[in-house]
């Protein structure tokens, strides 16, 4: 398989985003720990025009993040990895595996409390937190294993962005939501006369975000449905697509992103957190990410293999698939974001966040030791065998 330069590129920054994200979580909770404690919290929650500032970066910033996830799924689709059906067919079966199964965890665990509505927390995969792990142990895996990775944390992307939209939808408004479609449409026509210039887009796109929040449904999937909407074209960096998407790469991966996980990861921690992490919610969320994610993304994908409905990659086996679906098992930014929406009590927030950070961590030691181990061992047999096949002599020798 030939990786396409937008795949290495797409790639390469997404693993240098992760670094940061890991080193600035770990930041955070030291600082809200040991330093500036209740402060930190505080800070967060203090209002700015009217609004508390994690709005501002939860609801508004973070729209930018979802048009920019918006742009690399058209992207993929188009002209990526995803462009050729039989190709983006185990991804896609691997990503539905990789939601279902942690879902299922959580609601059966969860199924007689008052906190199932978690339930689309595990389902969720951390493309940048992923891609960086993989790069630990890229020496030890084939080019081909880092393309199903990314191909599945899109299309898992894609599986949140739905479960947001269908089930994380409060104070429903009809009203809004039928202008809301409306600026939809007219954006549709603006694309299908082909109209070019961004401004036909954007400034019907904040209206859009305004009605879309107004109705009910989290407004940042305006992200979405504009990158969807901005004319692709041939996909070359003179389309309107493409030029959004070098405007926001950078901005959105060392910028928004940092700032969404310096507020959201200052958890302040007691010795009573931890012993909470046996409560069927943190449970689920852990148990959901550890185990549910490997399992479905490995079971589906050996099923899909079996019975012939798609092939794998080159040079890529199951026991690759199921070291992807360790790694995968990290949630993080994706899934605490899914946390902000399923609870309104900052207590079982705060728990859930600490209950992915935790489950996260298990995951990349995991996805780490087991790809190094297994795959360490590999090499060594099949050095060994070759060194053998050269000793012993040929029959046409003796």
């Amino acid at each position: 398989m030939i990786l396409t330069k937008g795949f290495k590129d797409f790639f390469q920054s997404e693993s240098l985003s992760g670094i940061l994200l890991i080193g600035l979580t770990v930041l955070t909770i030291i600082t809200a720990n040991f330093i500036l404690h209740e402060q930190y919290t505080a800070f967060w929650e203090s209002e700015v025009l009217g609004k508390r500032l994690d709005f501002w970066i939860n609801d508004v910033l973070m729209t930018f993040f979802f048009l920019t996830v918006g742009l690399e799924i058209e992207r993929e689709i188009y002209v990526g990895e995803l462009s050729n059906i039989k190709q983006a067919l185990l991804p896609i079966i691997a990503a539905v595996g990789g939601m279902i199964v942690p879902a299922l965890v959580y609601i059966s665990i969860n199924i007689h409390s008052g906190s199932v509505s978690g339930f689309g927390i595990p389902m969720a995969t951390d493309i940048a937190f992923s891609l960086t792990i993989l790069t630990i142990v890229a020496s030890k895996i084939p080019s081909t294993l880092k393309v199903f990775l990314t191909a599945l944390a899109i299309i898992d992307d894609i599986g949140a962005i739905i479960i947001i939209a269908v089930f994380y939808t409060k104070n429903f408004s009809i009203l809004f939501l039928i202008v809301a479609l409306l600026i939809v449409l007219m954006l549709v026509l603006f694309n299908r006369i082909g109209l070019k210039n961004l401004i036909f887009y954007l400034i019907p796109g904040i209206f859009l975000w305004i009605c879309l929040y107004k109705s009910g449904i989290h407004p940042t999937i305006t992200g979405v449905v504009l990158a969807f909407l901005i004319p692709f074209g041939k996909g070359d960096k003179k389309s309107p697509s493409s030029k959004v998407e070098d405007i926001l790469q950078k901005p959105v991966a060392y910028f928004i992103l940092p700032l969404f996980v310096i507020a959201n990861t200052g958890i302040i921690m007691t010795s009573n957190d931890f012993s909470q992490l046996l409560t069927v919610n943190s449970l689920g969320i852990i148990l959901g990410l550890v185990i549910g994610k490997p399992l479905g993304i490995t079971l589906f994908s050996w099923a899909a293999v079996k019975i012939k409905l798609c092939s794998l990659f080159e040079n890529l086996t199951i026991s690759h698939i199921l070291g992807a679906g360790l790694i995968a098992g990290i949630g993080f930014t994706m899934s605490i974001f899914i946390a902000l929406l399923a609870f309104d009590s900052p207590e079982i927030i705060k728990l859930s966040k600490l209950s992915i950070i935790v489950a996260s961590f298990i995951s990349a030691i995991l996805g780490i030791i087991y790809i190094s181990v297994t795959f360490s061992l590999k090499k060594k047999k099949m050095t060994s065998n070759t060194k053998n096949k050269l000793l012993k002599p040929s029959k046409e020798a003796l």
